[in-house]
C-alpha cells in the first residue's frame, strides 16, 4: 500500500458537517487492490492478536464485533485501514468513532477518513494503521514493541496537545451554551465567540481580568498588607532577601513553627511548611531561594487548607486539599503504596489528569525524617504518611468538595477579599480546622490570594460533588442574552461568488457596521485590504472571525478550500449557493457534477436553524439542497414563473426574482419592488443577465438578515462593475473609438454567461481567451466552442502557470474548440498574455469590443489603464439612449413603459409600499 496523501479538514466539509475534525487518506492498495481480507492468509488472525479491541467495533452489521466479521468474510484493506486508525486513537485515550472509506475513479485508490481529536494524533495513526495492516498482511503479525511505541507517540501528542482541566473546562461550558471558540497562536490563549463579540482567555485569566490585580495577588506580601489594613486575618510575616536577616525575622513572627515560601511563586513551589528547627529553616531558605529572590517568612497556622474560588464577586466552590500522603494496610511498604496509588487511572503526569502522580524528591525525604519512615516502611492498618507539606494537586494531592460547608460569614469574607484586590476570578486560600466556622471564632487565616486558579479540584474533586464552575465564568463573560457571534454569511457556487460577497459586504457597510469578507482576490476589513490573493479557505476566514474590530463576515467559499480543510466556520446564519456547473473536474476525486454539488451544499447545510439557505431555484442541483438543510429556505430566480419559488412563496416563503424588469422580493401575496436592474450599475442597464442573479442573491440574503430595503436599494445603486468595487468582474474601460471588458470567466458556465452581455454588442467582439492549465482537455475543447460563438474574433493566450501541462498544449486544445465550431471564427495562438492583450488592444476597430478573460486581473487593468481609458461605463452609459435595455433573449423592455404597480404575481403594489418589510 502507498500513502498519495494525507489532508487534515477543520470545519463543515463534504463527509460531514456535524464533524468538524477529520483526516482524510488517499490511500494506493496496489497489490491489495483485488484481494478482499479473507484471501490473505493469517490476516485474521494477525489483526485480532495486534488489536482484539477491535471487537468492540460494531460496523454495518450493527452490533459488537460486526466488523471482524466483515474482516474474516472479506472486506477490502482500506476500510480495515480505517477501523484501526480510530483504535490506534481510542486506545491513546481519544475516544473517537466517525469513519468513512470510499473508492475513486482511480481503481484500487481509496479516500480513507477518520476522525481526530488532535490533528498530528490523526494523522500519525492514519500512517501506523498503514503500517501495522502492511505488516500483517506480509508477515502475518505486529511487533508488540512497534504497537507500544505507537500507542506511546500517540498519548504524547495528545498530552501535548491537551488544554488543560481548567481551560478544558470553560471550553466545554462554551461549546454547551453554542459559543464558538479558536485557539489563538500567542501565550495559549483562547477566544470565546466570534469577531466584535469575543472573549479570551488565558487559563482562569480573562478579559476582565486586571492587571493591577494580578500584579497584586503576585506580590504575596503587598497582598497580604492590603488585606490586615482592611481587618481581613492574615498570617504574620516578613519579606527577607538575605540569609542573615532570617534569624530576625523569625523571633518577629513569634518563632518557629513558621513557613518561608517565595514572594512570587506558584504552585507551591519552594514553600516549606511547619518548620520547627534552625536546620529546617536553611534548607527552607535555600528551596524557596530556587524560585525567587525575596522570600516571605510567615508564623505557621494549624489547621486545614482550603482553596475558595471566587468568580465574577460571588463565591462558586470550596475544596479542602489534602497533601499527597499514602494510607497503610499493615502489610505494604510506604514505596508499594505509592505505586499502588499511582495506579489510579484517575492520576496523570502534571495537569493532564484528574489527579497528579506521587512522586518522591527531596522534600518528600525530609518529612519521612521528620515522620520516622523512610521508604521500606511498613505502615500501620490506618496510619497516615505525608509525601508533602503543600496541598496541591500538582504535587500529588486530593481534593474534598466543602462548598455546602462554608459558613456565611466565610462567604462574605471571601467574596470581600476578591474586590479588594480586584480580581475576577480569584483562588482564596485559607487555612482553618473547621470551614462551617467563621474564621474569628477558630483562629483561621487567608494565607494567599491567587490570579489565574486552577479549576481542577473543583470539577472534579477526589471526594465529593463536581462543581460546574466554567459556569460562572461564562455567565461573566456572556451575560444572559449577550450575544457570542457575528452575523456570517457564507457564499459558494460554481461562477459569480466574489462579486456576490462584495455586493453582500457593500449592502451591510449600510447598516453602518464594519465588515470583514474574503473574496479571490483579497481579505478586507472595512473597505481596507488586509492581504492580497486568492483568500477563499479556511484560515482567511478565520482571520476575520478573529478580528475584534469586525461587525459583520461574508466569507466566500471555494471547492479548493472546502476540499482541503473544510469551511473555516463552524455554522453561519445565512449560506447562499448561487449555481453548480462543470469547473474543475476531476480534480480532488470530484469528477462529477453530483460530486459538485456535494462540496457546494456543505454551505447551506452549515446554514443555522434559525438562519437562512439562499438557493438557486433556477439550478436543479442548486434547488435540490433544500432537501439537506436545517435552516430556512429562501429561494432566488431569474425565471418569475419558476414553479419552484411560486409554490415556495404561497406557502410564506421568502423568494427574489427578476419579474418586469425590477428585482424583487417575494413572501406569501406580498411582491416587493427593490429597483429596476437597467438602474443597478452591476447588470450593465440590465444587460449582463448573470449579474441580476447575482444581486438577487446577494439581495435576498441580507433581506433575510433583517437589512431595510432601503439599505439594499442604496447598495445596489452604489455599486459598481468596477477595477475599484469589482476587480476582474465585468469591468468595462471606455477607450475612445472602442471599448474594452475585463472578466475573469475560466470555465464553460461563466463563459455562456459572459455571452448573454457580449453577443449584444453591436460592433466586432474580440475575445482574448484562455484558461488554467488543470482542467480536462475536453473542457477546453468547450470554451473553444462557446469562444467562436461569442467572437467575431480570437487571440488564444494562456497561463504564465501551466500546471503540469507542456506550454502551448492548453492553447491548442482550445483552437480545436475554435474549429469545430458551426461558425467559422478567425483565430491565433500568442502564449505570453502581456503581448495577447496588448495584440488585441492596438488592433480594436472603431466600435469594437475588446474582451480579456486573464489570469492575472491586475495585470489586464494596468494594461489597459496605461491606454488612459475615459472612465469606468456605468449602467446608464451602457442602456440605450431611449431608455430600453436589451436582454439576452433579444426582448426589449421599455423602461419608461414598466408598470411600478403590476407585479408578475398579479398583486398591485404603490411606491410607497415598497418599503413595506417583514
Amino acid at each position: 500500500m502507498k500513502i498519495l496523501k494525507i489532508q487534515t479538514l477543520r470545519g463543515p466539509n463534504y463527509w460531514s458537517i456535524r464533524r468538524h475534525k477529520l483526516v482524510v487518506m488517499r490511500l494506493d492498495l496496489e497489490d491489495l487492490a483485488e484481494k478482499p481480507s479473507h484471501q490473505i492468509p493469517g490476516f485474521y488472525e494477525g489483526l485480532v492478536t495486534a488489536l482484539p479491541s477491535l471487537d468492540d467495533h460494531f460496523c454495518s452489521p450493527g452490533c459488537r464485533g460486526g466488523f471482524l466479521s466483515r474482516v474474516r468474510e472479506g472486506t477490502m484493506m482500506g476500510h480495515i485501514v480505517e477501523h484501526v486508525a480510530l483504535e490506534l486513537q481510542v486506545l491513546s485515550g481519544m475516544e473517537v468513532g466517525f469513519g468513512r472509506t470510499r473508492e475513486t475513479a482511480t481503481s484500487g485508490t481509496y479516500q480513507v477518513v477518520i476522525e481526530y481529536l488532535d490533528e498530528q494524533a490523526g494523522r500519525y495513526a492514519a500512517r501506523a494503521a498503514v503500517r501495522l495492516c502492511q505488516s500483517i498482511v506480509e508477515t502475518g503479525s505486529y511487533p508488540k514493541v512497534e504497537l507500544e511505541q505507537d500507542l506511546q507517540d500517540l498519548r504524547a501528542y495528545w498530552a501535548d496537545a491537551s488544554l488543560g482541566p481548567s481551560t478544558e473546562s470553560l471550553v466545554r461550558e462554551a461549546e454547551a451554551r453554542g459559543i464558538p471558540w479558536l485557539p489563538i497562536p500567542a501565550r495559549s490563549m483562547i477566544q470565546l465567540g466570534y469577531g466584535a463579540h469575543q472573549k479570551r482567555i488565558q487559563a482562569t485569566l480573562s478579559n476582565h481580568t486586571g492587571i493591577l490585580g494580578v500584579e497584586l495577588a503576585c506580590d504575596k506580601e503587598s497582598t497580604k498588607q492590603i488585606l490586615h489594613e482592611s481587618g481581613v486575618p492574615v498570617p504574620r510575616g516578613i519579606v527577607i532577601n538575605y540569609m542573615d536577616e532570617l534569624e530576625e525575622a523569625v523571633e518577629q513572627v513569634g518563632g518557629f513553627p513558621i513557613v518561608i515560601k517565595p514572594l512570587n511563586g506558584n504552585h507551591g513551589r519552594g514553600i516549606t511548611l511547619n518548620i520547627d528547627s534552625w536546620k529546617m529553616a536553611e534548607e527552607a531558605y535555600d528551596a524557596a531561594k530556587e524560585v525567587s529572590r525575596s522570600l516571605i517568612v510567615e508564623r505557621y497556622y494549624t489547621g486545614r487548607d482550603h482553596r475558595v474560588l471566587v468568580v465574577n464577586g460571588k463565591l462558586v466552590a470550596v475544596a479542602e486539599r489534602v497533601p499527597a500522603h499514602v494510607v497503610g494496610d499493615g502489610r505494604s511498604t510506604i514505596e508499594q503504596l505509592i505505586e499502588w496509588t499511582n495506579q489510579d487511572p484517575q492520576r496523570g503526569e502534571g495537569h493532564d489528569n484528574v489527579l497528579t502522580k506521587i512522586t518522591v524528591d527531596r522534600t518528600s525525604w525530609k518529612l519521612l525524617d521528620q515522620q520516622g519512615y523512610t521508604l521500606q516502611t511498613v505502615l500501620p492498618l490506618g496510619e497516615v504518611c505525608y509525601l508533602r507539606a503543600t496541598a496541591n494537586l500538582s504535587t500529588g494531592g486530593i481534593a474534598i468538595d466543602r462548598t455546602d460547608d462554608v459558613h456565611p460569614e466565610n462567604i462574605w469574607l471571601a467574596q470581600r477579599v476578591a474586590k479588594i484586590i480586584n480580581l475576577d476570578i480569584a483562588g482564596i486560600d485559607i487555612v482553618t480546622s473547621d470551614i462551617s466556622r467563621p474564621l474569628r471564632e477558630t483562629g483561621g487565616v487567608i494565607v494567599e490570594v491567587n490570579a489565574a486558579p486552577g479549576f481542577r479540584m473543583h470539577v472534579a474533586p477526589s471526594q465529593g460533588i463536581p462543581r460546574n464552575v466554567a459556569e460562572s465564568v461564562i455567565n461573566m463573560l456572556f451575560s444572559p442574552g449577550a450575544p457570542s457571534r457575528i452575523p456570517i454569511i457564507g457564499v459558494t457556487g460554481t461562477n459569480g461568488k466574489t462579486t456576490t460577497t462584495r455586493l453582500i459586504a457593500h449592502i451591510f457597510k449600510q447598516t453602518q457596521r464594519v465588515v470583514g469578507y474574503t473574496t479571490t482576490d483579497g481579505i478586507y476589513i472595512d473597505d481596507y485590504l488586509v492581504e492580497k490573493g486568492d483568500t477563499t479557505g479556511p484560515q482567511s476566514a478565520q482571520l476575520i472571525l478573529r478580528d475584534p474590530t469586525v461587525e459583520v463576515a461574508v466569507l466566500e467559499s471555494a471547492r479548493g478550500g472546502i476540499l482541503r480543510s473544510g469551511l473555516g466556520f463552524d455554522a453561519c446564519d445565512i449560506g447562499v449557493v448561487l449555481n453548480v456547473a462543470a469547473d474543475h473536474m476531476g480534480l480532488g476525486d470530484i469528477n462529477t457534477l453530483d460530486d459538485m454539488a456535494r462540496v457546494k451544499s456543505v454551505v447551506a447545510e452549515s446554514a443555522m436553524p434559525n438562519g437562512y439557505a439562499v438557493l438557486n431555484a433556477d439550478d436543479p442541483l442548486v434547488a435540490g439542497m433544500a432537501r439537506n438543510v436545517t435552516a430556512q429556505v429562501a429561494y432566488f430566480a431569474m425565471n418569475p414563473d419558476n414553479e419552484i419559488v411560486r409554490a415556495h412563496a404561497q406557502q410564506g416563503g421568502l423568494a427574489a426574482i427578476y419579474e418586469n424588469g425590477y428585482l424583487s422580493i417575494l413572501k406569501g401575496d406580498w411582491t416587493l419592488r427593490i429597483e429596476q436592474a437597467i438602474h443597478v450599475p452591476l447588470t450593465m442597464g440590465g444587460r449582463a443577465p448573470f449579474m441580476i442573479a447575482n444581486a438577487l442573491a446577494a439581495s435576498l440574503a441580507a433581506f433575510a438578515h433583517g437589512v431595510r430595503i432601503e439599505d439594499i436599494r442604496a447598495a445596489l445603486m452604489s455599486f459598481q462593475a468596477s477595477a475599484d468595487q469589482t476587480p476582474g468582474r465585468m469591468n468595462l474601460f471606455d477607450l475612445g473609438h472602442y471599448h474594452a471588458l475585463v472578466d475573469y470567466a475560466h470555465n464553460p458556465a461563466s463563459y455562456e454567461a459572459l455571452g448573454g452581455f457580449v453577443k449584444n454588442w453591436t460592433g466586432e467582439r474580440i475575445g482574448v481567451v484562455g484558461g488554467p492549465g488543470d482542467r480536462r482537455n475536453e473542457d477546453f475543447v468547450t470554451l473553444g466552442r462557446l469562444a467562436a460563438d461569442m467572437f467575431n474574433r480570437v487571440i488564444v493566450k494562456e497561463d504564465d502557470d501551466t500546471r503540469g501541462r507542456a506550454r502551448g498544449e492548453a492553447a491548442e486544445w482550445i483552437c480545436r474548440g475554435l474549429e469545430a465550431a458551426n461558425q467559422r471564427c478567425p483565430h491565433e495562438i500568442i502564449l505570453d498574455e502581456t503581448k495577447a492583450i496588448n495584440s488585441a488592444l492596438d488592433r480594436a476597430t472603431p466600435g469594437s469590443l475588446v474582451v480579456i478573460l486573464p489570469e492575472s486581473v491586475t495585470r489586464a487593468i494596468q494594461l489597459i489603464e496605461a491606454r488612459n481609458p475615459v472612465g469606468h461605463t456605468t449602467a446608464t452609459q451602457t442602456a440605450d439612449q431611449n431608455g430600453a435595455s436589451t436582454l439576452t433573449n433579444g426582448q426589449t423592455v421599455n423602461v419608461a413603459s414598466v408598470e411600478v404597480g403590476q407585479s408578475n404575481s398579479g398583486t398591485a403594489q404603490t411606491e410607497s409600499q415598497s418599503a413595506y418589510t417583514f
